[in-house]
């Protein structure tokens, strides 16, 4: 089991992945692809949405009360 990681960078990058880092030092990528026709995160299909990620109790937010649980950002995502 994975201990709880707080993200503690977040930056958009193209194609909607997100390049994180985690308090461990680590730094990964995420993709947001298999998200974006789900609720909440289907304003997160247009660009000017997505590339407002910000980091917040320390996860990724978005405007709207848009956020992805830490432990989802780390399990799933890769080494950068």
């Amino acid at each position: 089991m994975q201990d709880l990681l707080d993200v503690t960078a977040v930056k958009p990058i193209k194609d909607h992945w997100l390049a994180l880092s985690f308090e461990n030092g680590e730094n990964r990528l995420f993709d947001v692809k298999p998200l974006l026709t789900k609720k909440p995160f289907e304003p997160l299909q247009q660009w000017h949405v997505f590339e407002q990620a910000y980091v917040l109790a320390g996860t990724v937010n978005w405007p709207g009360n848009i956020d992805i649980a830490p432990e989802t950002l780390y399990e799933r995502s890769v080494a950068a």
